[in-house]
């Protein structure tokens, strides 16, 4: 395998087996410690596979081609003979025949491939080896743009004279408020607005590896070790994103909220394929200004596709040559994808199946690597999921009824009858909740409050909306871009100073709309920094946008989804979500169509439920699953990880919820933590199950005097709720760490108070000393009493066989435990030379059922000990080592 440098053996082994999991066509579930150079070894591994196979392809087309050539226009004799049969009763010369044909069909596809990629290939080498032509392409551009300038004003000069002419009293601006003609329930062909006849459009996909990550910044990074791999000069990479990072329009960037941003940029689109023919019939139809993207022109998305196939480029590089080429890199990108060896894109394209198809990806026969996958099933859950609030139903049907009103006169019947069926359904599910959609719903108080939970048949039932065709209603949402035209509306209308100029009862409606919007303002939590509110505002400016997303949840099968009726206070506070219970039904379709799907992390223990309620219930046939998981490259000396069993006055330590918090339990923890910081150098992270205990642990040891002691050894700092300030307490834990190692003294570095599942606990390296000790309090178990937990175990334990004599809801505990504690404790150790101790505070760690569902490289070094005295020996004999190497 080519390698920037000499790989560890777990590397090369790691390679060999992706390899030959890719050639057998398998589903793997790969596991390598974070540290160990998982995204160097899946580059290689997997980019060497796609290079032999596309050799022994274009081996294989040779042969083909020679055999074609070498002439088999003719039958033999004896392929003739008129007496003989085959099998199906055929006369040999006629299934010769067909055969021959085939072949030779084959034979003609391949040369049309062949003439296309050498086509291809052509144009990328001459990209590479000719800046004249990207000069060309940019005086060009400059040359149109001016000449659209000089138009316009001309434009404008001749229309100072004109009279402007009103229709109906609408204003000029308020036409494209106005929902298009809507023809038809069959979804018709979406003509991409290209030219049809174009080579390039016809273009086949290659063989490709589909790679994917949660967060941009993964796959920034991802990127980025591909362009320092063996393999960075020749592999052509596009690396796909949503609008929000890659749009370059800046008045659509302004927008701010994805969706606003994704509804704009499809109606811009529109408006440029309706052009056309509004221009052919201008004299029969009203004059539309409608606005058109300037980036989304063919040809410079022509230029930007082979600028990136050409080069990797990640996704800044990306949006700064699409502003440089005054081309959309969001379209551009997606050009690229069938020439692409290499296609790195976020988790949400490719797991939800209307995004993967919207972006052109095809996965048949293709390879999909999905990393950091130890939250897969979460995520494919939460991406088939909707939640929306009463207020947000009360408002969307506000909005609509005077939408509805102003227009009545401009639209169609088609139009107007799905307005009311929408107007319906909000109705229905504002009544669900226990309220009125014509009353104020923050003063509509709940008789019956609690968590209801229905399945998606009896929700429908109930509310009296299984009349309704929802995937009528849901196609007709995305087609007509309603929710967009109300956005539209609402910022035209909505605010204070200007309402709608209808009837007396719309006017009323307006002030409620107003009142409602600084309600649903107003009822975000206090103390939020304005840029937060500010956001806030322009998500809930169009509720309709969210309402879309349950009612498509809404049209999954009955027995895969639950509908959650939350009655809170009022009907504004309450809530309706759709729960998806079994994701495999999404994944099944990916697994089914890729010749071969890696899932791989740094964590990927407990196997088990990846296994059974993801692929074994995407029916993947067991014998093509393959399970890989490798050590650790630091020595085995290098970490210490330890069960205590109990503390140093020898009080079991057992945090369950009745125990926990116990007086003498929280007294315990806190002596453990003493003794720790004063043996253990630098940085001690100690995860606690939730941010409730963490600060009661913490007020119990400010009333004992505990605090202090341990504030004398270390600086604690505690881990913020807010996803905003995380940032700025790691930088001052970073900072007091090593301004203790440099000055000494009796301060010795910092602790760190973090939650299991919080900000820190996923995705943060505490390498080195900013990480010498990582404490586990008690066992993360998630709330048993949820009701959608509770949904779940019923649903597992209905459908699930029971495994080595546990029930299934049992064993999803214990993983959704283990996976928590799997990912907090794996923080620690980042490199070869990294050092650390892990402490497990509780007696259970050490059942076997337990113990082996943490990691292999932490499990095999692991040692329980039953009294605090041998492990605290333990741990200052860690000391005694890095002091005097």
């Amino acid at each position: 395998f080519p390698f920037p440098y000499t790989p560890y053996r777990i590397q090369e082994q790691f390679m060999e087996a992706l390899y030959g999991a890719l050639e057998a066509g398998r589903v793997g579930i790969f596991e390598s410690p974070t540290g160990t150079g998982k995204s160097l070894s899946l580059i290689c591994g997997a980019l060497s596979w796609l290079r032999d196979w596309e050799e022994k392809r274009r081996q294989e087309e040779a042969r083909l081609l020679a055999l074609g050539a070498g002439g088999q226009d003719g039958l033999t004799p004896q392929q003739a003979r008129p007496g003989s049969a085959d099998a199906a009763g055929q006369p040999d010369w006629v299934t010769a025949f067909v055969q021959e044909k085939e072949e030779r069909d084959m034979v003609d596809r391949l040369k049309e491939e062949q003439i296309r990629r050498k086509k291809r290939e052509d144009r990328l080498e001459k990209i590479r080896h000719n800046v004249q032509l990207k000069y060309a392409a940019k005086r060009k551009r400059c040359e149109e743009d001016e000449v659209k300038r000089l138009l316009q004003l001309s434009k404008e000069a001749l229309s100072q004279g004109a009279g402007e002419g009103a229709l109906d009293q609408l204003d000029h601006n308020e036409e494209e408020l106005i929902l298009a003609e809507y023809e038809s329930d069959d979804e018709k062909k979406v003509v991409s607005g290209l030219e049809e006849d174009d080579d390039d459009l016809e273009e086949e996909h290659v063989t490709k590896i589909y790679y994917c990550s949660r967060t941009h910044s993964q796959l920034s990074q991802f990127v980025r070790e591909v362009q320092k791999s063996p393999f960075g000069r020749d592999t052509r990479l596009v690396a796909l994103g949503s609008r929000q990072n890659l749009c370059v329009n800046e008045e659509v960037r302004r927008l701010g909220a994805l969706q606003l941003i994704n509804d704009r940029c499809m109606e811009m689109q529109k408006n440029k394929h309706e052009k056309k023919s509004s221009e052919e019939n201008e004299g029969k139809k009203r004059r539309v200004s409608r606005t058109v993207c300037p980036f989304y022109s063919y040809e410079q998305m022509q230029f930007l596709r082979d600028e990136v196939l050409v080069e990797v480029k990640d996704i800044e590089q990306l949006v700064s040559l699409g502003r440089e080429s005054k081309a959309c890199p969001y379209y551009g990108s997606r050009f690229a994808i069938p020439a692409a060896q290499l296609v790195v894109l976020p988790y949400q394209i490719l797991l939800h199946e209307p995004t993967r198809n919207a972006a052109g990806i095809k996965l048949k026969d293709q390879v999909v690597i999905i990393d950091e996958a130890h939250n897969l099933t979460d995520t494919i859950t939460c991406i088939h999921s909707a939640e929306v609030s009463g207020s947000q139903l009360c408002c969307a049907h506000s909005q609509l009824s005077q939408y509805m009103e102003r227009y009545r006169k401009h639209l169609k019947a088609k139009n107007l009858m799905y307005i009311k069926q929408i107007l319906y359904l909000l109705e229905q599910f504002v009544a669900m909740l226990g309220g009125n959609v014509n009353q104020n719903p923050a003063y509509q108080a709940v008789s019956q409050t609690g968590t209801v939970l229905k399945s998606i048949n009896d929700f429908l039932f109930q509310s009296q909306t299984d009349n309704i065709n929802l995937f009528k209603v849901q196609r007709y949402c995305e087609k007509s871009l309603i929710s967009r035209k109300l956005f539209g509306f609402v910022e035209r209308y909505g605010g204070p100073a200007s309402a709608v100029k209808t009837n007396k009862e719309n006017q009323k409606l307006a002030g409620l709309q107003n009142l409602l919007l600084t309600l649903q303002q107003g009822s975000d939590k206090e103390g939020d920094p304005p840029v937060e509110a500010e956001h806030d505002q322009v998500r809930t400016a169009s509720p309709l946008m969210q309402i879309e997303g349950f009612l498509s949840a809404l049209t999954n099968a009955n027995q895969d989804g639950r509908v959650i009726l939350n009655r809170q206070g009022t009907v504004g506070q309450s809530s309706l979500k759709f729960l998806l219970l079994n994701p495999a039904v999404h994944f099944a379709k990916v697994v089914e169509e890729c010749r071969a799907v890696i899932i791989a992390g740094g964590t990927m223990q407990p196997v088990a439920d990846f296994r059974e309620e993801l692929l074994c219930c995407a029916g993947v046939d067991p014998a093509r699953i393959v399970e890989f998981s490798c050590g650790h490259v630091i020595p085995p000396e290098n970490i210490l990880p330890i069960i205590l069993c109990s503390g140093p006055s020898n009080q079991q330590l057992e945090f369950t919820y009745q125990t926990r918090d116990l007086p003498q339990m929280m007294d315990e923890t806190g002596r453990i933590l003493c003794n720790l910081c004063n043996v253990v150098p630098g940085g001690v992270v100690c995860f606690f199950p939730s941010y409730e205990y963490e600060k009661q642990v913490y007020g119990h040891w400010e009333k004992t005097g505990l605090l202090s002691r341990l504030a004398a050894k270390k600086k604690i700092f505690q881990e913020p709720k807010k996803a905003s300030q995380v940032e700025q307490v790691l930088v001052e834990y970073a900072k007091c760490i090593k301004r203790c190692s440099q000055t000494g003294g009796q301060m010795t570095g910092a602790l760190l108070l973090s939650v299991v599942g919080g900000k820190m606990s996923e995705g943060i390296n505490f390498s080195d000393d900013l990480g010498r000790c990582v404490i586990m309090v008690g066992m993360p178990y998630p709330n048993i009493r949820s009701p959608e937990l509770q949904e779940k175990m019923i649903w597992l334990d209905k459908t699930m066989p029971r495994a080595a004599g546990q029930a299934p809801s049992r064993v999803l505990i214990e993983n959704l435990c283990m996976k928590a504690v799997n990912q907090s404790i794996g923080r620690a150790i980042r490199h070869q030379k990294d050092f650390a101790s892990v402490l497990l505070l509780d007696h259970r760690y050490a059942r076997p059922a337990i113990f082996n569902k943490l990691p292999q490289w932490i499990r095999e070094r692991t040692q329980v000990k039953p009294a605090f005295g041998s492990a605290f020996a333990e741990l200052r004999k860690v000391r005694t080592r890095i002091s005097c190497p």
